[in-house]
């Protein structure tokens, strides 16, 4: 098989997150387990118990696999650190994610392989060179320019750097998804004001909500244009991903272990896309339209470009929550899947689904399938609506599960 040019790399906050990211086409996922990653506190993470299955099931697809071990360590999580760097090496994940330097030392004695996290602010080629004796990726600071990332890039070339591995040291950056107000997400406000450190994984992101300014010698509430003024937009590079790849980065890295399933199977066919669409020579502005649009249909704060393209300061969002043109409404359980036939039986929960309908079926080891309602049967007749209560059944390829839902595709205004 031909190595790609550039890997793409897939959030997975959970099962059907991770299996949808296998489906769309990424070349490797990050995860967290428990307590000790960025994503603590905003998606379900996974258990040490899980990563034989993370493992096995990711390397089945020859899917790289890597543990985010990210947060600020103290003494008090050296053990548990040692134990799940342990259990990384046992269960065959291909690397950590790290920044603090307790965790990029043990793992270096263990000869498991660490990726520098982008919270440790690579900026710059010595800093490269530093971290080149523990690590041969590394994540750069959200901050730089592709100028700045073509630079360090072309550095490491001309002078040769190599990692443990002996390879050139490899450089990763953010292609899409949440962008947050500090920098490389080093922020203290959640800490300050909920003693929830943002730094452990705990961010509340109190950014996000709406604040008023006052005056405190005048008592005059101050004009702000923009009412989220400490929420940033959502980083996109797929409007100018060619210039992206030309900078000779290794690993273009999705945001968004907090997301739903749909949401990364969205984003990762879209990069999947357009990265293939430039290796092959086939990159256009028609496709990045239709790519664009299929990115605005799930979740995001509004796009723009990050400090990419050289702007000095961000974009933020004037709305409160999601400007995802579609929304996902629960219908339903998986009953049984007839496999001959290839019909699948879902118990109707709540609300009703209609011929025409779009839906998505989402499950732990079925990912995210998307399925028109072109015919759907009640109780073996044909019927143009199925409700609350109903067992309905309709020809769906994908093998269909008891622990499937099932779920309706409306427009946000709808």
């Amino acid at each position: 098989m031909k190595k790609r040019t550039v890997e793409l790399m897939a959030p997975a906050g959970n099962w059907e997150s991770l299996q949808a990211a296998i489906n769309a086409g990424a070349d490797s996922i990050y995860f967290g387990i428990d307590q000790l990653n960025m994503r603590a506190r905003a998606s379900i993470n996974f258990t040490l118990d899980d990563l034989k299955e993370i493992g096995d099931r990711c390397s089945a697809a020859c899917v790289k696999t890597y543990l985010t071990l990210n947060t600020i360590i103290y003494d008090h999580d050296l053990s548990v650190i040692k134990t799940l760097v342990n259990a990384v090496k046992e269960n065959g994940i291909s690397a950590v994610i790290a920044s603090d330097q307790a965790v990029i030392n043990y793992a270096a004695t263990q000869g498991v392989e660490v990726h520098i996290s982008t919270q440790l602010n690579v900026t710059n080629i010595e800093t490269v060179k530093f971290y080149s004796h523990f690590s041969d990726v590394m994540v750069l600071s959200r901050e730089l320019s592709l100028n700045q990332v073509k630079k360090i890039v072309d550095q490491i070339e001309k002078e040769d750097v190599r990692g443990p591995s002996g390879n050139l040291i490899e450089i990763e950056i953010f292609g899409h998804g949440a962008l947050c107000v500090a920098v490389s997400g080093k922020c203290y406000m959640s800490l300050h004001t909920n003693n929830s450190s943002a730094n452990r994984g705990a961010c509340i992101q109190n950014c996000r909500r709406t604040y008023t300014v006052i005056d405190k010698e005048t008592g005059e509430e101050l004009e702000i244009d923009n009412e989220f003024i400490m929420s940033p937009k959502d980083l996109c590079t797929a409007d100018f991903l060619d210039q992206v790849v030309e900078t000779g980065i290794s690993v273009l890295k999705i945001e968004g272990r907090g997301r739903a399933p749909e949401y990364v199977k969205a984003v990762i066919e879209v990069y999947r896309e357009a990265l293939d669409a430039i290796e092959n020579g086939d990159y256009t502005r028609e496709k990045v339209e239709e790519w664009m649009t299929t990115l605005g249909t799930v979740y995001n704060r509004g796009f723009w470009s990050g400090y990419y393209l050289g702007q000095k300061l961000g974009e933020f969002h004037n709305t409160s929550g999601s400007k995802a043109t579609q929304k996902k409404i629960y219908i339903g359980k998986g009953v049984h899947y007839y496999t001959k036939a290839q019909i699948g039986e879902f118990k109707v929960e709540a609300h009703t689904i209609k011929k025409g309908d779009k839906v998505i079926v989402t499950g732990p080891t079925t990912g995210v399938v998307e399925h028109e309602m072109t015919e759907l049967m009640v109780d073996d007749k044909m019927v143009e609506e199925a409700k609350k209560g109903d067992h309905v059944t309709f020809k769906i390829a994908a093998k269909v599960r008891s622990s499937d839902k099932l779920y309706k595709i409306v427009k946000t205004d709808d």
